[in-house]
């Protein structure tokens, strides 16, 4: 089998798929309160083109893991039936979701049927009123119900995705984790990263993975889990209170762990992205519609990830932030 490798011997294992660049929410890290143009529904990948790059990718590149992302993924229409034909694959890969959690209640247990194996599910505050300030949506008790339903249907343990802003909901780092070690959910604080559609990250105001973990251990003792078992991951990991509980830190601009770095991303509209702050994209569509078969396809993707960077570059003074916005790359 042929595998993703690039220049620098990094092979990409970990497929994160953006189903849609559409979202039910407006994050001031993400999009403007108006929202954004959308991309033009021809533009997007169907549902068989999704499933038919996966399937190049999982059977003849290596793919061992694969992630649906928006956007909000839960908008597909056809999101079990993607997942359920994803798990249907031989090898079969690894199938997770990372979502908002609106609209999960309702198709956790769908999911969980169709073979997903887990999800991440964003949550930012416990507070209504902050929810409200933050999504300019008043859905927390949907996005609650949602993890709850998720732990229920088997997809355990569930991962809560959480980014702290100066001023906002940084001091809600010791409720949020005293919130999931009592539902047993894996609590991940992830590093404000310069993605929103505003072009408006500044480094001053990021909450660093120094403070995160500072703040957390004036209330819980944390002690360095087994680097091994990290591997690739983007988060480190800590035992709370000796474990086997733990929370993880992403420090994707203070800490980056480019090194080590096995994803490989496509897009809604079917570009290949090596990097959530790449420049430049490797169009998939193109062929697809044109009519390519899969050997095609996979030397197309071969030379994409051949030509990945060392790193994301965030401290290089020349770093220029992507023109796409995260709801449009995929997390």
């Amino acid at each position: 089998m042929l595998t993703l490798s690039d220049s620098f011997g990094r092979v990409a294992t970990d497929l994160r798929v953006s189903l849609t660049d559409r979202c039910n929410l407006r994050c001031s890290y993400c999009m403007p309160p108006e929202g954004l143009e959308w991309l033009p529904k021809p533009d997007l990948l169907t549902a068989d083109e999704i499933v038919r790059l996966v399937t190049v990718g999982v059977e003849r590149l290596g793919i061992t893991e694969v992630r649906y992302t928006g956007g909000e993924p839960l908008l597909r229409r056809e999101l079990v039936e993607i997942v359920a034909r994803t798990s249907a694959l031989r090898p079969t890969p690894q199938v997770s979701l990372t979502t908002n959690g609106i609209g999960l209640a309702r198709l956790a247990a769908p999911l969980a049927e169709a073979g997903l194996h887990r999800v991440n599910v964003s949550l930012d505050t416990l507070d209504r009123e902050t929810f409200k300030r933050l999504a300019h949506r008043d859905r927390l008790a949907d996005v609650l119900d949602g993890m709850a339903a998720a732990d229920a249907a088997g997809l355990r343990p569930v991962k809560v995705n959480t980014v702290l802003m100066r001023g906002i909901n940084d001091h809600e780092a010791v409720a949020l984790l005293h919130y999931c070690l009592e539902r047993g959910y894996e609590l991940r604080f992830i590093e404000q990263m310069p993605l929103d559609a505003q072009h408006g990250w500044r480094r001053e105001n990021m909450v660093t993975a120094d403070e995160i973990l500072a703040r957390l251990r004036d209330s819980f003792d944390l002690t360095d889990d087994d680097p091994v078992e990290r591997g690739s991951a983007p988060a480190e990991l800590f035992l709370v209170g000796g474990g086997p509980a733990r929370v993880g830190v992403i420090g994707s601009v203070t800490r980056p762990f480019c090194g080590a770095c096995d994803r490989v991303r496509i897009t809604a509209d079917g570009q290949v992205r090596n990097c959530l702050f790449a420049t430049d994209e490797s169009d998939l569509r193109a062929a697809l519609r044109s009519g390519a078969g899969d050997d095609e396809i996979a030397e197309r993707w071969l030379a994409a990830v051949k030509i990945k960077k060392a790193g994301h570059g965030i401290d290089d003074p020349a770093f220029l932030q992507p023109s796409r916005p995260m709801s449009a790359i995929g997390g």
